[in-house]
């Protein structure tokens, strides 16, 4: 048996994800995950604390994880044996915690991406969205900011709109202006919420729809337990007639560490076997 450790540095958090595995790199299973946010500190402390912390917990030292691996801004993690592409992990985490899917979404702080996935978590298609912070993570967190809720509350708030207000699904100015309007117009919070939700989620179901993706759609990332946006989304594509089930799960926030620690243990078993057999040439 041997271990693994997935890194998933974002903008506003480090995921950690911990991996058990047979000698042959199969029968893994996730033995917990962790999250931190960052809040202005230094990236590399945060990495580290939290590292420690997932040691800590699982009762291990770092000689004896087998590999670390790390996604997102992984170059911020010094100690990693191996790096892999963000959408590589996230569609094999998603796959990991529901193999049912077919498609991932997953939201960031600053950009979401939307995957089209088989059945082995192949990514098949992709798209992003724009740069633009309008359809971001962290652009729905400074409304909420700006409204006085909190972050987790969002979603429940949103859920008890009765007449959404739409807001500007271009550009983050105009539509953090048109909030500050409905605000002085006496527009309630779940309205201007539900309306922000739509317009996030209205980017996100027509980058399913061009990939043509249907069945059932994972969310992952910071905005996955947000059930407002999730049940935003599902109103969208029922209104297209798209044939697609948007569902979360509780550990999809940490989709992306838990796929690249799954990528480390297969990484980790291709290397070992070179190694042996690098061995057994030069002693024949």
């Amino acid at each position: 048996m041997f271990y693994t450790i997935g890194m998933d540095v974002g903008s506003s958090a480090i995921k950690a994800a911990a991996m058990s595995f047979d000698d042959l790199g199969k029968s893994e299973t996730l033995l917990g995950c962790e999250i931190e946010k960052i809040r202005k500190r230094n990236t590399k402390d945060v990495i580290n604390e939290l590292f420690d912390r997932v040691l800590e917990q699982q009762g291990m030292r770092r000689d004896g994880v087998a590999y670390v691996a790390s996604t997102g801004e992984g170059e911020m993690v010094d100690f990693r044996k191996g790096h892999f592409y963000s959408m590589t992990c996230h569609a094999r985490g998603a796959l990991f915690l529901d193999s049912s899917a077919r498609a991932v979404v997953d939201i960031g702080a600053l950009h979401a991406k939307v995957m089209v996935v088989d059945d082995r978590s192949k990514v098949l298609s992709y798209r992003m969205t724009s740069q633009c912070a309008s359809g971001s993570g962290q652009f729905l967190e400074n409304i909420a900011r700006y409204l006085g809720v909190a972050t987790e509350d969002i979603g429940e708030l949103s859920s008890k709109a009765d007449k959404p207000e739409m807001v500007s699904g271009i550009c983050a100015v105009l539509a953090e202006t048109d909030v500050i309007n409905m605000v002085s117009r006496g527009i309630t919070t779940a309205n201007i919420l539900k309306g922000i939700h739509l317009s996030m989620a209205r980017r996100l179901i027509n980058l399913l729809r061009v990939l043509k993706a249907e069945g059932r759609a994972l969310i992952t990332g910071g905005l996955a337990q947000d059930i407002g946006m999730i049940k935003a989304m599902q109103e969208l594509a029922n209104n297209d007639k798209q044939r697609l089930e948007i569902f979360s799960h509780d550990k999809s926030v940490f989709a992306g560490a838990i796929g690249a620690a799954l990528w480390a243990g297969f990484r980790h078993v291709k290397i070992r076997g070179g190694r042996e057999a690098m061995s057994a040439g030069e002693s024949a």
